[in-house]
């Protein structure tokens, strides 16, 4: 497909679960990898400033052994990591072409908008700056990243048109998801006229091993198929995708992805409604039934993360993989500034304002018993 001006097939590498030995990337088996998903056909690198070690891996792997035009390379600036100025925020750009030496980004986005992190990029004006250095041909395309809502997407959006494509999480699973609305989001790119890239298309690998209820679904529609192929092909699938990034850790999981998506194929009716009997299987597994309203918060007196901890919560439950659930605990809590579960002093205020009528109190004690 084409989109931008640019010819890119529907699968794209994204470089932030990389392959390691002896707590570094293994480069060697990076490039193996890279040699494999080229000879494929496919062009689509994704990587970051924030993404530890990536980008110079992706130098050596990508950069260093291929001609430039052949290959797309997108990566990110993250301005609310520890940047207190503009010139800070700058300066990520110039350490990126340093470490991938790939002398211009065909993709560059504005990383992970949504929420406090938004400010950030208003307040340095990073906007003016990405363009600026489009202008000086250093940037081919402009876009931004997103995890919020899809009422601030829209308002994004709506103030920066300039802005040529968006990457959003977008999975089967999350697709109605309360906490991530993936279809709302994407419906609002759409409505911009807006390319997107998606993220996520496997929940972190969480959807190539999903819940017992979903494998069984997914095994009598076809036991050949990988759980991970019908996730990626379910983002595929979508009108206006520009590309599905898949963060693939081995080779087993590049040859898996090339073998359904060389010649992709868009699912068939039939898939389709696989695809909609697991997210009811997904539905009906017992939940928190939070739709992180957040009324709780505004009248919580103690600052509770009450909303990040139940989606945390609800992780758990659905993938039982307590680390991941821990992180989702830390990201959404601790890394907005919240208090932990633990911290409840049980007043129930949340409970009088809660639309949902959750036992918020009893479920913060289920919390802190199994996150905490």
């Amino acid at each position: 497909m084409t989109y931008l001006g640019e010819d890119i097939k529907k699968l794209g590498f994204g470089l932030m679960r990389l392959p390691m030995k002896d707590n570094k990337i293994d480069i060697e088996q990076v490039k193996v990898m890279v040699d494999k998903f080229m000879e494929a056909g496919f062009t689509y690198f994704d990587t970051a400033w924030a993404y530890g070690e990536s980008e110079s891996a992706t130098r050596r792997a990508l950069v260093e052994r291929y001609p430039r035009e052949k290959f797309q390379l997108a990566t990110k600036n993250a301005a609310w990591i520890n940047c207190k100025t503009r010139e800070e925020a700058i300066a990520q750009f110039e350490t990126s072409l340093k470490n991938t030496g790939a002398g211009y980004f065909d993709f560059y986005l504005l990383h992970n908008l949504g929420e406090h992190r938004t400010k950030v990029f208003d307040d340095f004006d990073m906007w003016s700056f990405v363009q600026e250095k489009k202008k000086e041909g250093l940037i081919r395309h402009i876009g931004f990243s997103f995890h919020s809502t899809p009422e601030e997407l829209d308002e994004i959006l709506s103030n920066h048109p300039e802005m040529e494509f968006v990457q959003l999480q977008i999975n089967y699973a999350d697709w109605e998801n309360a906490a991530i609305q993936s279809k709302a989001c994407y419906e609002v790119a759409r409505k911009h006229n807006k390319p997107i890239v998606i993220m996520e298309p496997v929940k972190g690998g969480m959807l190539a091993n999903p819940p017992e209820p979903v494998k069984e679904i997914l095994r009598k529609a076809d036991e050949k198929a990988s759980y991970a192929s019908w996730a990626v092909r379910f983002a595929a699938d979508l009108d206006g995708v520009i590309t599905v990034l898949s963060g693939m850790s081995n080779l087993e999981q590049m040859e898996d992805n090339l073998s359904y998506m060389k010649d992709f194929t868009k699912l068939s009716d039939s898939e389709k409604e696989v695809i909609e009997t697991v997210q009811e299987a997904l539905n009906s597994i017992p939940l928190i039934p939070c739709t992180t309203c957040n009324y709780c918060a505004k009248v919580c007196p103690n600052n509770i993360g009450i909303s990040g901890s139940f989606t945390a919560m609800n992780f758990l439950t659905l993938y039982k993989d307590k680390d991941a659930a821990k992180g989702q605990e830390n990201w959404l809590v601790g890394g907005h500034a919240k208090k932990r579960a633990n911290e409840c002093i049980q007043c129930g205020k949340c409970e009088q304002v809660c639309p949902q009528h959750i036992a918020i109190r009893e479920e913060l004690k289920r919390v802190s018993k199994e996150l905490l």
